[in-house]
């Protein structure tokens, strides 16, 4: 248990005695001192070393010689928070968002050259409007956006079919992985999944020449049907049918990147995903802390990513 310490001996055998105008004093039975409690903490700095120094909130009350309780309560007095920046420029602009939990995350936009985060929001699920939302904020705000890399979500390809689209090459490879497996059985499979595997050292034509053959080659097992008991029919390969649907309505933004336009646009979003990382490692030093904490901490990462990227130009 904390026990206050007496600011003259440093004894911690001290007990309440009373208050006065509201504040709580103390008086040290091994010296006699009476005293107020409270110590002077600057609360920037206080959550400077739980941010950027990875203290826990256990090490905080030791450095700062507080309780853990006074720590927390320190806490909710810290005003950090994103605002939208003002913007400039263009370029390519990477769209996400990682989740804590099942129904809260961060949407963000990013800028593929620099890395700049140009939109921060909290979400509770993902939907199509927060996206729009983000892409009208950023173009709004002075950013002139020449293309969007985004990882799947197969409505937004409509939404924003006016801009020019990339859908990131790993995450293809990884849907197509899931209905297919690491180890599939069948030998088409087998051959769809390495042809899609190699998505990142192929040229748009050669690609799709390839993958055209593959449908031709196994069109009649693809198309194969199975009686159930019922009477009823259905496709025999249903997997290996989906992982082809994904493969079909993806390919026309697979090499987006490859069209002379859209040169220096990445074919994965690797960079957004890189900073979710970053992100994710510095929370994982503060295990259960509260909603608003992870808020506060979230965009003081933001803030401080901003900062550091604005000052190395």
């Amino acid at each position: 248990m904390y026990k206050v310490k007496c600011p003259i001996c440093k004894g911690t055998h001290t007990v309440k005695n009373g208050k006065r105008q509201g504040v709580q004093l103390y008086v040290c039975k091994e010296c006699g001192y009476q005293f107020r409690n409270g110590k002077s903490v600057d609360i920037e700095k206080l959550w400077s070393c739980y941010q950027d120094g990875k203290q826990t909130i256990s090490e905080l009350a030791e450095t700062f010689e507080i309780s853990q309780s006074t720590v927390k309560r320190r806490f909710r007095g810290v005003k950090v928070e994103w605002v939208q920046p003002t913007l400039c420029g263009g370029g390519f602009l990477h769209l996400d968002t990682s989740y804590w939990g099942h129904n809260w995350g961060v949407l963000l936009g990013l800028d593929e050259e620099a890395g700049l985060p140009l939109y921060v929001a909290f979400i509770n699920h993902e939907r199509v409007q927060d996206y729009i939302d983000a892409v009208r904020s950023i173009e709004g705000r002075g950013y002139s956006i020449r293309g969007i890399v985004i990882d799947g979500m197969q409505s937004l390809f409509t939404e924003f079919k006016a801009y020019k689209i990339q859908m990131c090459q790993f995450h293809m490879i990884q849907i197509v992985k899931r209905y297919l497996t690491n180890r599939p059985k069948l030998i088409a499979a087998r051959e769809l999944k390495e042809l899609v595997g190699s998505l990142t050292v192929r040229r748009r034509n050669e690609f799709e020449h390839e993958y055209l053959q593959w449908k031709e080659r196994w069109g009649q097992m693809l198309n194969r049907r199975t009686t159930l008991k019922s009477g009823k029919t259905q496709f025999t390969h249903k997997r290996l049918r989906s992982a082809m649907h994904s493969v079909d309505f993806y390919l026309p933004y697979l090499f987006t990147y490859q069209q002379p336009e859209c040169k220096g646009m990445p074919n994965t979003n690797n960079k957004i995903e890189g900073t979710f990382t970053d992100l994710k490692k510095n929370l994982n030093n503060h295990s259960g802390m509260s909603l608003e904490n992870r808020k506060r901490f979230i965009s003081g990462f933001f803030l401080a990513l901003k900062s550091k990227l604005e000052q190395d130009k």
